[in-house]
């Protein structure tokens, strides 16, 4: 009998890439009645009591799997993986060409984060527009469009659907949640980057993603903030 996902605790907060990650992975997995508490940022749930004992960093993901708390998103996703191997599709291949390449692509992601939340994103969410940089501003967002063309020529060098060619691995999990964020955030991928463009079209589709997308995006509209990258 399969393991199920009942001894499990998940805080969360609707749009945050880290928490997605693990949603997706605990799909994938067989693991979806994992019992999931969604908080509020703007009421600082993840700063709560409930949170800050088993996270002291107060953040989300906070993962409580029996005794065991996880609360980095990469450790859970590698965690779950791990610890239920024989569930749903591998997501780590054992080849180790394959291996390193899903890996390489997992720990490479926060390059693509820190270009997009931390140089540009929190820059429009904590500022007034009298207050921005553009010249910095017009820096950012160019690196930024490097950072998505090297992307670009991972699909095209994998020569699949997903980052390591045919199979959905854990790459995309860490992956598909930062470029589906910049999307809502404006971020035109086509004619610019067709391969990401198809990609994001594709993974939207996997069961794994569509169960776990974050429920305010269904019912609101995400700021244009890249609309002119």
């Amino acid at each position: 009998m399969a393991d199920t996902g009942k001894d499990m605790l998940l805080y969360w907060g609707s749009g945050s890439f880290p928490c997605w990650r693990v949603m997706i992975v605990l799909e994938e997995k067989g693991l979806s009645d994992c019992e999931k508490k969604l908080i509020s940022f703007s009421d600082k749930g993840h700063k709560s009591d409930e949170i800050l004992k088993l996270n002291p960093r107060g953040q989300v993901p906070t993962f409580k799997c029996g005794d065991i708390i996880i609360n980095e998103s990469f450790a859970a996703c590698l965690y779950l993986e791990d610890t239920y191997k024989s569930q749903g599709p591998p997501l780590i291949p054992s080849e180790p060409a394959r291996k390193a390449n899903v890996l390489q692509r997992m720990f490479e992601e926060p390059t693509l984060t820190k270009k997009a939340r931390d140089d540009i994103l929190l820059l429009y969410m904590t500022k007034k527009p009298e207050e921005l940089d553009q010249e910095k501003m017009t820096k950012s967002k160019a690196a930024l469009k490097e950072e998505l063309a090297l992307w670009e020529g991972y699909l095209v060098k994998a020569g699949g659907t997903y980052l390591d060619g045919g199979e959905f691995t854990m790459a995309d999990a860490i992956f598909f949640p930062s470029l589906a964020i910049l999307v809502r955030c404006g971020l035109k991928l086509a004619p610019t980057f067709p391969k990401l463009a198809a990609y994001y079209d594709a993974v939207s589709k996997r069961p794994s993603v569509e169960k776990s997308w974050p429920p305010h995006f269904r019912d609101t509209e995400g700021k244009p903030y890249l609309a002119d990258l």
